[in-house]
Protein backbone atom coordinates (compact mmCIF):
# COMPACT_ATOMS: atom_id res chain seq x y z
CA UNK A 1 0.00 0.00 0.00
CA UNK A 2 1.44 3.70 -0.60
CA UNK A 3 1.89 5.69 2.02
CA UNK A 4 1.41 9.33 1.18
CA UNK A 5 2.96 12.35 3.01
CA UNK A 6 1.45 15.60 2.22
CA UNK A 7 3.83 18.39 2.80
CA UNK A 8 3.26 22.32 2.73
CA UNK A 9 6.15 24.65 3.10
CA UNK A 10 6.16 28.31 1.76
CA UNK A 11 3.57 27.89 -0.57
CA UNK A 12 4.77 24.25 -1.68
CA UNK A 13 2.93 21.50 -2.28
CA UNK A 14 5.03 18.51 -2.43
CA UNK A 15 3.49 15.08 -2.59
CA UNK A 16 5.72 11.41 -1.78
CA UNK A 17 5.17 8.02 -2.39
CA UNK A 18 6.49 4.79 -1.07
CA UNK A 19 7.14 3.46 -4.73
CA UNK A 20 7.62 7.26 -6.90
CA UNK A 21 8.08 11.15 -5.73
CA UNK A 22 6.54 13.70 -7.00
CA UNK A 23 6.92 17.63 -6.23
CA UNK A 24 4.75 20.55 -7.29
CA UNK A 25 4.79 24.09 -6.89
CA UNK A 26 1.76 27.07 -7.39
CA UNK A 27 2.15 30.45 -7.09
CA UNK A 28 -0.63 33.14 -7.21
CA UNK A 29 2.31 35.39 -8.18
CA UNK A 30 2.84 37.31 -11.67
CA UNK A 31 5.52 35.80 -13.68
CA UNK A 32 6.79 39.57 -15.01
CA UNK A 33 6.31 40.97 -10.97
CA UNK A 34 9.74 40.73 -9.90
CA UNK A 35 9.51 43.30 -7.62
CA UNK A 36 9.37 41.01 -4.66
CA UNK A 37 12.08 39.76 -2.73
CA UNK A 38 15.21 38.25 -4.31
CA UNK A 39 15.29 34.39 -3.94
CA UNK A 40 18.80 34.75 -2.04
CA UNK A 41 18.62 35.77 1.50
CA UNK A 42 21.94 34.37 2.76
CA UNK A 43 25.01 36.96 3.62
CA UNK A 44 27.09 37.44 0.67
CA UNK A 45 31.26 36.30 1.23
CA UNK A 46 32.15 40.05 0.08
CA UNK A 47 31.28 42.84 0.10
CA UNK A 48 31.89 44.22 -3.86
CA UNK A 49 29.51 45.76 -5.09
CA UNK A 50 27.79 44.90 -8.61
CA UNK A 51 28.87 46.89 -11.86
CA UNK A 52 25.32 47.74 -12.69
CA UNK A 53 21.18 47.60 -11.07
CA UNK A 54 20.06 43.45 -11.43
CA UNK A 55 23.50 42.38 -12.04
CA UNK A 56 22.68 40.06 -8.70
CA UNK A 57 20.04 39.33 -6.58
CA UNK A 58 17.04 40.25 -8.91
CA UNK A 59 13.72 40.04 -7.55
CA UNK A 60 12.15 36.67 -6.83
CA UNK A 61 9.66 35.28 -9.45
CA UNK A 62 7.33 32.27 -8.98
CA UNK A 63 5.70 30.30 -11.85
CA UNK A 64 1.80 30.56 -11.93
CA UNK A 65 1.49 27.43 -13.58
CA UNK A 66 1.26 24.34 -11.25
CA UNK A 67 3.68 21.97 -12.44
CA UNK A 68 6.07 18.46 -10.59
CA UNK A 69 9.11 17.30 -11.02
CA UNK A 70 8.94 13.35 -11.31
CA UNK A 71 11.82 10.65 -10.37
CA UNK A 72 11.75 8.36 -13.48
CA UNK A 73 14.43 6.24 -11.67
CA UNK A 74 16.98 6.36 -9.35
CA UNK A 75 19.62 3.84 -10.57
CA UNK A 76 22.16 5.96 -12.72
CA UNK A 77 25.73 6.07 -10.97
CA UNK A 78 27.10 9.60 -10.87
CA UNK A 79 25.04 11.04 -14.12
CA UNK A 80 26.80 14.21 -15.31
CA UNK A 81 25.08 14.88 -19.14
CA UNK A 82 21.80 14.10 -20.66
CA UNK A 83 20.77 15.03 -24.37
CA UNK A 84 17.83 13.96 -26.68
CA UNK A 85 18.02 11.45 -29.53
CA UNK A 86 15.65 11.64 -32.37
CA UNK A 87 12.85 9.44 -31.30
CA UNK A 88 12.81 11.17 -27.59
CA UNK A 89 14.27 8.80 -25.92
CA UNK A 90 17.37 10.34 -23.67
CA UNK A 91 21.02 9.30 -23.95
CA UNK A 92 23.30 9.94 -20.82
CA UNK A 93 26.95 9.53 -19.24
CA UNK A 94 27.72 8.49 -16.05
CA UNK A 95 30.79 9.82 -14.95
CA UNK A 96 32.57 7.18 -13.91
CA UNK A 97 32.90 6.17 -18.00
CA UNK A 98 29.38 4.59 -19.44
CA UNK A 99 26.25 5.95 -21.25
CA UNK A 100 22.88 4.56 -20.30
CA UNK A 101 19.62 5.40 -23.10
CA UNK A 102 16.57 6.32 -20.88
CA UNK A 103 12.95 6.27 -22.02
CA UNK A 104 10.97 9.30 -21.09
CA UNK A 105 9.14 6.93 -18.44
CA UNK A 106 12.64 5.80 -16.90
CA UNK A 107 13.66 2.32 -18.43
CA UNK A 108 17.24 2.28 -18.71
CA UNK A 109 19.77 0.51 -21.27
CA UNK A 110 22.33 -1.57 -19.94
CA UNK A 111 25.87 0.80 -20.12
CA UNK A 112 26.92 0.78 -23.38
CA UNK A 113 30.37 -0.04 -24.31
CA UNK A 114 32.90 0.50 -26.41
CA UNK A 115 33.81 4.36 -24.75
CA UNK A 116 37.47 5.30 -24.03
CA UNK A 117 38.74 5.28 -20.65
CA UNK A 118 38.11 7.85 -18.83
CA UNK A 119 39.84 9.56 -15.94
CA UNK A 120 36.93 9.72 -13.24
CA UNK A 121 39.09 11.00 -10.71
CA UNK A 122 38.17 14.16 -8.62
CA UNK A 123 35.91 16.24 -10.74
CA UNK A 124 37.22 14.02 -14.16
CA UNK A 125 35.00 11.11 -16.15
CA UNK A 126 32.65 11.22 -18.90
CA UNK A 127 31.17 14.20 -19.26
CA UNK A 128 29.00 16.55 -21.99
CA UNK A 129 27.24 14.49 -24.63
CA UNK A 130 25.33 15.60 -27.62
CA UNK A 131 24.05 13.67 -30.89
CA UNK A 132 25.38 14.68 -34.62
CA UNK A 133 22.66 16.81 -35.79
CA UNK A 134 22.53 14.13 -38.56
CA UNK A 135 21.66 11.54 -36.50
CA UNK A 136 19.04 9.55 -38.56
CA UNK A 137 21.46 9.21 -41.09
CA UNK A 138 24.91 8.22 -39.79
CA UNK A 139 24.25 7.43 -35.64
CA UNK A 140 27.27 9.57 -34.69
CA UNK A 141 27.13 10.98 -31.43
CA UNK A 142 30.39 13.42 -29.67
CA UNK A 143 31.24 13.61 -26.04
CA UNK A 144 33.87 14.87 -23.91
CA UNK A 145 35.49 13.56 -21.02
CA UNK A 146 38.30 13.90 -18.90
CA UNK A 147 41.91 12.04 -20.41
CA UNK A 148 44.97 10.69 -18.81
CA UNK A 149 47.86 11.34 -20.92
CA UNK A 150 51.93 10.68 -20.70
CA UNK A 151 52.25 14.79 -19.19
CA UNK A 152 48.86 14.93 -16.72
CA UNK A 153 45.05 15.02 -17.61
CA UNK A 154 43.40 16.99 -20.12
CA UNK A 155 39.85 17.73 -21.09
CA UNK A 156 39.62 15.58 -24.51
CA UNK A 157 36.24 15.69 -27.36
CA UNK A 158 35.35 12.28 -28.84
CA UNK A 159 33.14 10.53 -31.13
CA UNK A 160 31.54 7.39 -32.42
CA UNK A 161 29.09 5.83 -33.97
CA UNK A 162 25.71 4.03 -31.99
CA UNK A 163 25.30 0.47 -32.87
CA UNK A 164 22.63 -0.34 -34.47
CA UNK A 165 21.77 -2.98 -31.43
CA UNK A 166 22.59 0.30 -29.32
CA UNK A 167 24.71 -2.07 -26.96
CA UNK A 168 28.28 -0.20 -28.23
CA UNK A 169 29.84 3.02 -29.65
CA UNK A 170 31.64 1.66 -33.08
CA UNK A 171 35.09 3.51 -34.13
CA UNK A 172 35.69 6.13 -31.13
CA UNK A 173 37.67 8.47 -31.90
CA UNK A 174 39.09 11.18 -30.02
CA UNK A 175 39.30 14.32 -32.21
CA UNK A 176 40.51 17.17 -29.96
CA UNK A 177 42.53 17.49 -26.91
CA UNK A 178 42.55 21.04 -25.00
CA UNK A 179 46.47 21.47 -24.38
CA UNK A 180 48.30 22.08 -22.21
CA UNK A 181 47.67 18.24 -19.92
CA UNK A 182 48.34 18.85 -16.58
CA UNK A 183 48.71 16.71 -13.20
CA UNK A 184 45.22 17.62 -11.37
CA UNK A 185 41.65 16.45 -11.47
CA UNK A 186 39.75 19.50 -11.30
CA UNK A 187 38.15 22.26 -13.45
CA UNK A 188 37.56 20.55 -17.08
CA UNK A 189 35.10 22.14 -18.46
CA UNK A 190 33.06 19.84 -20.23
CA UNK A 191 30.00 21.06 -22.09
CA UNK A 192 29.57 20.29 -25.91
CA UNK A 193 26.88 22.06 -28.10
CA UNK A 194 26.56 21.90 -31.87
CA UNK A 195 25.88 25.32 -34.03
CA UNK A 196 23.60 26.18 -36.62
CA UNK A 197 26.58 25.28 -38.60
CA UNK A 198 26.68 21.81 -37.36
CA UNK A 199 30.39 22.88 -35.64
CA UNK A 200 30.78 22.61 -32.08
CA UNK A 201 31.42 24.77 -29.44
CA UNK A 202 32.97 22.80 -26.30
CA UNK A 203 34.11 24.24 -22.83
CA UNK A 204 37.33 23.89 -20.83
CA UNK A 205 38.69 25.00 -17.16
CA UNK A 206 41.73 26.51 -16.26
CA UNK A 207 42.29 23.38 -14.02
CA UNK A 208 41.58 25.18 -10.99
CA UNK A 209 45.42 25.09 -9.47
CA UNK A 210 47.02 28.75 -9.18
CA UNK A 211 49.76 27.43 -11.75
CA UNK A 212 47.34 27.15 -14.05
CA UNK A 213 45.01 29.56 -13.17
CA UNK A 214 46.73 32.68 -15.62
CA UNK A 215 46.09 30.17 -18.35
CA UNK A 216 42.66 31.25 -18.84
CA UNK A 217 43.99 34.61 -20.25
CA UNK A 218 46.71 32.64 -22.61
CA UNK A 219 45.90 32.71 -26.20
CA UNK A 220 48.31 30.07 -26.74
CA UNK A 221 46.64 27.58 -24.54
CA UNK A 222 43.23 25.80 -24.47
CA UNK A 223 42.65 25.85 -20.94
CA UNK A 224 40.29 28.28 -19.46
CA UNK A 225 38.24 29.11 -22.81
CA UNK A 226 35.21 28.20 -24.88
CA UNK A 227 36.39 26.80 -28.13
CA UNK A 228 34.96 26.05 -31.57
CA UNK A 229 35.64 23.42 -33.79
CA UNK A 230 34.95 21.32 -36.88
CA UNK A 231 33.12 17.37 -36.50
CA UNK A 232 36.78 16.56 -36.79
CA UNK A 233 38.15 18.66 -34.69
CA UNK A 234 39.70 21.41 -36.57
CA UNK A 235 39.80 25.02 -35.98
CA UNK A 236 36.28 26.37 -37.57
CA UNK A 237 36.85 29.17 -40.25
CA UNK A 238 36.63 32.29 -39.32
CA UNK A 239 36.95 31.95 -35.38
CA UNK A 240 38.59 35.74 -33.72
CA UNK A 241 41.86 34.38 -33.43
CA UNK A 242 43.01 31.92 -36.46
CA UNK A 243 45.36 35.01 -37.88
CA UNK A 244 46.64 36.19 -34.08
CA UNK A 245 50.28 35.00 -33.75
CA UNK A 246 50.82 32.69 -31.08
CA UNK A 247 47.08 32.06 -30.68
CA UNK A 248 45.50 28.72 -31.22
CA UNK A 249 42.87 29.02 -33.48
CA UNK A 250 40.44 26.89 -32.30
CA UNK A 251 39.43 29.80 -29.11
CA UNK A 252 36.43 31.63 -29.45
CA UNK A 253 36.46 33.46 -26.14
CA UNK A 254 38.62 33.32 -22.85
CA UNK A 255 39.25 34.34 -19.39
CA UNK A 256 37.39 31.61 -18.10
CA UNK A 257 37.34 29.99 -14.73
CA UNK A 258 35.20 26.60 -15.31
CA UNK A 259 32.56 26.49 -17.59
CA UNK A 260 29.98 23.65 -17.37
CA UNK A 261 26.73 24.86 -19.01
CA UNK A 262 26.18 26.17 -22.48
CA UNK A 263 23.04 27.03 -24.60
CA UNK A 264 22.29 29.21 -27.79
CA UNK A 265 19.26 31.56 -27.05
CA UNK A 266 16.60 29.94 -29.23
CA UNK A 267 15.43 33.40 -30.38
CA UNK A 268 18.48 35.55 -30.80
CA UNK A 269 20.81 32.64 -31.22
CA UNK A 270 23.50 33.77 -28.69
CA UNK A 271 25.48 31.75 -26.64
CA UNK A 272 25.25 32.03 -23.16
CA UNK A 273 27.18 30.13 -20.30
CA UNK A 274 27.54 29.54 -17.08
CA UNK A 275 30.83 29.08 -14.82
CA UNK A 276 31.94 28.59 -11.89
CA UNK A 277 33.49 31.41 -8.99
CA UNK A 278 35.68 30.64 -6.12
CA UNK A 279 34.16 31.94 -3.39
CA UNK A 280 31.22 33.45 -4.89
CA UNK A 281 30.92 34.77 -8.20
CA UNK A 282 29.83 32.58 -10.11
CA UNK A 283 28.78 34.08 -13.71
CA UNK A 284 26.65 34.55 -16.28
CA UNK A 285 27.91 35.42 -19.36
CA UNK A 286 26.20 35.83 -22.81
CA UNK A 287 29.52 35.09 -24.93
CA UNK A 288 30.81 36.87 -28.21
CA UNK A 289 33.29 35.86 -30.56
CA UNK A 290 36.80 37.41 -29.31
CA UNK A 291 36.01 38.61 -25.95
CA UNK A 292 37.85 38.00 -22.65
CA UNK A 293 35.71 37.45 -19.64
CA UNK A 294 38.10 38.16 -17.23
CA UNK A 295 39.24 35.67 -14.66
CA UNK A 296 41.57 35.81 -13.26
CA UNK A 297 42.19 39.19 -13.30
CA UNK A 298 38.31 40.40 -12.11
CA UNK A 299 35.80 38.81 -10.30
CA UNK A 300 33.00 39.22 -7.93
CA UNK A 301 34.11 36.28 -5.83
CA UNK A 302 37.20 35.58 -3.10
CA UNK A 303 39.39 32.72 -2.48
CA UNK A 304 38.17 29.50 -0.12
CA UNK A 305 40.71 30.81 2.55
CA UNK A 306 38.92 34.04 2.44
CA UNK A 307 41.68 36.11 0.86
CA UNK A 308 41.76 38.37 -2.20
CA UNK A 309 42.00 36.82 -6.04
CA UNK A 310 45.19 38.64 -7.46
CA UNK A 311 44.41 42.06 -7.37
CA UNK A 312 40.70 42.23 -6.03
CA UNK A 313 39.00 43.83 -8.42
CA UNK A 314 36.15 43.70 -10.13
CA UNK A 315 36.06 46.09 -13.28
CA UNK A 316 38.45 46.35 -15.65
CA UNK A 317 38.87 48.58 -19.57
CA UNK A 318 38.78 45.25 -22.10
CA UNK A 319 37.03 42.69 -20.01
CA UNK A 320 33.66 41.55 -20.16
CA UNK A 321 31.20 42.00 -17.11
CA UNK A 322 28.94 38.52 -16.42
CA UNK A 323 25.24 39.28 -17.36
CA UNK A 324 24.67 38.18 -13.69
CA UNK A 325 26.12 36.66 -10.84
CA UNK A 326 25.63 34.87 -7.58
CA UNK A 327 27.32 35.03 -4.09
CA UNK A 328 26.86 33.28 -2.17
CA UNK A 329 27.44 30.36 -4.91
CA UNK A 330 24.76 27.87 -6.73
CA UNK A 331 27.96 26.04 -8.74
CA UNK A 332 26.07 25.98 -12.10
CA UNK A 333 26.37 23.32 -14.16
CA UNK A 334 24.10 22.18 -17.08
CA UNK A 335 21.77 24.79 -18.40
CA UNK A 336 18.95 24.89 -20.93
CA UNK A 337 16.62 27.65 -22.84
CA UNK A 338 12.91 26.48 -22.94
CA UNK A 339 11.68 26.73 -26.32
CA UNK A 340 8.21 25.03 -26.23
CA UNK A 341 4.52 26.35 -25.84
CA UNK A 342 3.91 23.94 -23.46
CA UNK A 343 4.20 26.20 -20.62
CA UNK A 344 4.01 29.79 -21.94
CA UNK A 345 5.58 31.90 -19.04
CA UNK A 346 8.64 29.20 -19.11
CA UNK A 347 9.11 30.35 -23.21
CA UNK A 348 12.55 31.60 -23.82
CA UNK A 349 13.48 31.42 -20.39
CA UNK A 350 17.12 29.99 -19.08
CA UNK A 351 17.12 27.20 -16.76
CA UNK A 352 20.43 25.98 -14.51
CA UNK A 353 21.33 22.96 -12.65
CA UNK A 354 22.37 24.49 -9.22
CA UNK A 355 24.39 21.75 -7.08
CA UNK A 356 25.47 22.97 -3.70
CA UNK A 357 22.27 24.90 -4.43
CA UNK A 358 20.43 22.22 -4.73
CA UNK A 359 17.62 23.23 -7.10
CA UNK A 360 17.09 24.37 -10.65
CA UNK A 361 17.31 28.05 -11.28
CA UNK A 362 14.79 29.61 -13.74
CA UNK A 363 15.77 33.02 -15.10
CA UNK A 364 13.72 35.23 -17.10
CA UNK A 365 16.16 37.09 -19.49
CA UNK A 366 14.86 40.30 -21.17
CA UNK A 367 17.15 42.57 -23.32
CA UNK A 368 19.89 40.26 -22.49
CA UNK A 369 19.26 41.13 -18.79
CA UNK A 370 17.94 39.24 -15.87
CA UNK A 371 14.86 40.57 -14.38
CA UNK A 372 13.87 38.05 -12.38
CA UNK A 373 14.95 34.38 -10.55
CA UNK A 374 13.27 31.83 -9.60
CA UNK A 375 13.90 28.39 -7.72
CA UNK A 376 12.68 24.85 -8.51
CA UNK A 377 12.79 21.54 -6.78
CA UNK A 378 14.47 23.30 -4.43
CA UNK A 379 12.81 20.70 -0.90
CA UNK A 380 14.97 17.65 -3.32
CA UNK A 381 18.24 17.59 -1.67
CA UNK A 382 19.54 17.24 -4.96
CA UNK A 383 22.90 18.23 -7.04
CA UNK A 384 21.36 18.88 -10.25
CA UNK A 385 24.17 18.21 -13.15
CA UNK A 386 22.52 18.67 -16.18
CA UNK A 387 18.95 19.58 -17.39
CA UNK A 388 17.56 19.44 -21.31
CA UNK A 389 14.30 20.10 -22.83
CA UNK A 390 12.73 16.76 -24.29
CA UNK A 391 11.21 16.65 -27.57
CA UNK A 392 7.90 16.99 -25.75
CA UNK A 393 8.39 19.97 -23.58
CA UNK A 394 9.26 18.78 -20.50
CA UNK A 395 12.77 19.59 -18.66
CA UNK A 396 14.37 16.09 -17.54
CA UNK A 397 17.19 16.78 -15.19
CA UNK A 398 19.91 14.49 -13.87
CA UNK A 399 21.69 14.76 -10.80
CA UNK A 400 24.78 13.49 -8.95
CA UNK A 401 22.74 11.17 -6.58
CA UNK A 402 21.31 8.98 -9.80
CA UNK A 403 18.26 10.58 -9.98
CA UNK A 404 16.40 11.43 -13.98
CA UNK A 405 13.26 13.62 -13.17
CA UNK A 406 10.73 14.77 -15.69
CA UNK A 407 10.02 18.34 -15.09
CA UNK A 408 6.34 19.25 -16.27
CA UNK A 409 3.03 21.18 -15.81
CA UNK A 410 0.69 18.72 -13.59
Amino acid sequence: MNKKILLVLAGAAFVFTSCQKKSSETSDAAVTDSTSAPVETQKANSDYKPAFAGQTRIGGVKSTTAYEGKVLTSDLKSPWGITSLPDGRLIITEKEGTMRIATTEGNLSAPITGIPAVNADGQGGLLGIRVDPDFGTNRMIYWIFSEKRPDGNLTAVAKGKLSSDEKKIEGATVIYRATPAYAGNLHYGGRILFDKNANLIISTGERSDTVTRPQAQQLNSSLGKVIRITKEGKPVAGNPFESKSGAKPELYSYGHRNVQGLAFHPVSGDLWEVEFGPRGGDELNRIEAGKNYGWPTITYGIEYSGKKVGDSIQVKEGMEQPVYYWDPVMSPSGITFYSSDSIPEWKNNLFIGGLSSMHIARLIIENNKVVGEERLLANEGQRFRDVTEGKDGALYTVTDQGRLYRVYKK
